[in-house]
């Protein structure tokens, strides 16, 4: 068996921290994508094991699978429009509580299900706690039809952003394009650092063509934060004594 890394020491802290602390019996509850999410799927189908009684909705066909095979109850979103609390993880998360997400490929999913939810909850490794967002590239989600020109409308308004030449790359996965669970392509967009991220992602989804984008602003309240040791926190977002960015 490998030994787990430092980092998913960390994650599995904030997987754990939050299965034990959110779910209470006849909750509704977002259950999200990437690796730290998935150990608090895993954390939290031990308390359905014994006896907690709640119904998950998934942001992924890959949560989806894991949640099934766990034995979690699962309903979709059109019959349980409004969840409780959503947890999933994050990418990056700024001192004001922005977020970049979409590392997974799930971004569409995820805001929708994370605006479905009175509550959203960030879990992360204390790696992904940033001063400022934009060292992990930006997704961007796009239809497939006309998605050259797409790409073109995005970098230039990307650099109307400050961003001029900036190198936006297609996701692949094992060679080739990858297509999220909805049918699209993904850009990612090389930005280094976003200043203005609450304009940013208006104007990205005004282009045609552009689904969605990996900003999520204003939307998480809470944020789980692991560390190596094993131990997690719960901090609120905006951390304290930041300003929400406008």
């Amino acid at each position: 068996m490998n030994q787990l890394s430092p980092q998913d020491q960390a994650k599995i802290a904030a997987g754990r921290k939050a299965a034990a602390t959110y779910p209470v019996d006849g909750m509704r509850l977002g259950l999200g994508s990437g690796t730290t999410s998935h150990f608090f799927v895993r954390a939290l189908a031990e308390r359905v094991e014994q006896g907690l009684d709640i119904v998950g909705v998934p942001t992924s066909n890959d949560t989806r699978d894991l949640a099934r095979e766990l034995g979690i109850p699962l309903a979709d979103l059109d019959d349980v429009p409004e969840l409780d609390v959503v947890v999933d993880s994050a990418d990056e998360v700024g001192p004001d509580g922005t977020m970049i997400k979409g590392g997974g490929a799930c971004l569409l999913w995820e805001k929708i299900v994370a605006r479905s939810g009175a509550r959203m909850v960030a879990v992360v490794d204390d790696t992904k706690l940033v001063a400022t967002l934009g060292l992990f590239p930006l997704p961007i989600e796009v239809v497939r039809f006309g998605h050259v020109s797409t790409t073109r409308l995005v970098h230039d308004l990307l650099g109307d952003f400050g961003h001029p030449g900036v190198e936006l790359t297609p996701r692949l996965r094992d060679g080739e394009r990858l297509v999220t669970d909805s049918g699209n392509y993904l850009l990612d967009a090389h930005l280094q650092q976003i200043d203005r991220a609450p304009e940013l992602t208006v104007e990205l989804n005004r282009i045609p063509g552009v689904v969605e984008n990996g900003l999520f602003v204003g939307i998480a309240s809470e944020v789980v934060v692991g560390h190596p040791d094993g131990s997690a926190e719960i901090l609120p977002l905006p951390l304290p004594g930041q300003q929400a960015q406008a």
